[in-house]
């Protein structure tokens, strides 16, 4: 058993929120606990219903205020956080994100010389390198990110490259994706995957899924759009759609015959396993948990190309990749596999082959740890 250590995770949100970040903190967390690490979440309480601290499947969560507008309130989360973690006394500190957990994160070395590790979650037009370019003094802050993170995790090729780009060297990028755990995501044999149908209510035809939230970036409504044209060809199809969001409302209005909203469901896994195919539409991800997880349960799926998913697919091997807001080319694709069954199972079990060898939740943990050892060891 290795030396038990101490690391505090800032992440914008956390449990009861609901999102691929928080799902994947949530699920390395006790792998990371059965190698010694001791785990404090420290997040944002943007809610007055939400408590200040409880501790969430063996994991203390600390929840800190959110005040005010946005750059204040950012500054008051700094700011409470500092004590905390002068009290917690962290080995070292994992900001997950480059807004505030790493702004927050930066500080505290400053004050505590407590080494970091910061995640990129997100790359290109809408990722963290390009919204904090955005920001208020965005440069000057990614300036003093650069200089005060002592390890970069990247999840994507497009990301290492961004931050090669604004001059992180080799040695302070570390390409540490995102895991699933294969063993809960799994593919069924065709009789478990009826007799689960019948289980979850859902019918015999064609069932093509997303899961994730209903936000504009996720481009939920181009699936929506293409539906009746899918039901032209595939009369029984259906399109179930897991997840809530700001734009639950507005896409509820915009969808017809066959489209099925589930909103949040706790496990997404039974129906994953139940569905045909797996749709990712967004413009912008990291590396999709939701992504992974279809991977691993067998699915044949369509996403497009951004972030991760060109690292993990393969198209036309271990999965059908397409243009980031090509609608026509969604279509095409949902058209294609939905008409080719051999085409599906040969693209879902070389899926799952991809994700069992190199993105299985157990290896990220060991990186993690490894990366942890290091940092702390050399401090």
């Amino acid at each position: 058993m290795k030396e038990p250590i101490c690391v505090a995770m800032i992440i914008q949100r956390y449990y009861p929120h609901v999102g691929g970040a928080e799902r994947q903190l949530a699920a390395v967390a006790p792998l990371l606990e059965a190698q010694g690490v001791k785990i404090h979440v420290i997040t944002q309480r943007n809610n007055a219903n939400l408590k200040p601290f409880e501790v969430i499947d063996g994991v203390p969560v600390h929840r800190l205020p959110m005040l005010g507008p946005k750059a204040a309130a950012s500054l008051i989360f700094t700011l409470v956080a500092l004590p905390l973690l002068r009290r917690l006394r962290p080995h070292l500190i994992h900001a997950h994100g480059l807004f505030s957990p790493a702004t927050t994160a930066v500080a505290a070395k400053r004050l505590f010389g407590i080494p970091i590790v910061a995640k990129v979650m997100r790359g290109g037009s809408l990722g963290d390198l390009t919204h904090l370019r955005r920001e208020t003094l965005g440069e000057q802050r990614i300036a003093a990110i650069g200089r005060g993170v002592d390890t970069f995790i990247t999840i994507s090729r497009e990301i290492d490259e961004e931050l090669a780009e604004i001059g992180v060297l080799s040695d302070r990028r570390q390409f540490i994706p995102n895991g699933v755990d294969v063993e809960r995501f799994s593919p069924l044999s065709a009789d478990q995957k009826r007799d689960l149908r019948v289980s979850l209510g859902l019918p015999d035809g064609p069932i093509a899924i997303f899961t994730g939230r209903l936000d504009p970036e996720k481009r939920v409504d181009h699936l929506i759009s293409i539906w009746p044209v899918v039901r032209k060809n595939h009369p029984e199809a259906l399109l179930l759609l897991l997840g809530t969001g700001s734009e639950e409302a507005k896409l509820k209005q915009l969808a017809g015959a066959g489209v099925q909203f589930l909103g949040r469901v706790e496990d997404v896994a039974p129906y994953l396993q139940a569905a045909d195919l797996f749709v990712l539409p967004s413009a912008t991800e990291g590396l999709s948990n939701a992504l992974l997880e279809a991977l691993a349960a067998g699915l044949p799926t369509v996403a497009t190309e951004i972030g991760g998913a060109s690292d993990v697919i393969e198209h036309g091997s271990s999965g059908w990749l397409i243009p980031p807001d090509d609608v026509p080319a969604l279509q095409e694709g949902i058209l294609t596999l939905l008409a080719d069954a051999d085409r599906r199972n040969c693209l879902g079990h070389r899926g799952r082959e991809r994700v069992v060898e190199h993105y299985a939740l157990p290896a990220t943990a060991s990186h993690l740890r490894e990366l942890y050892d290091h940092l702390i060891n050399g401090r």
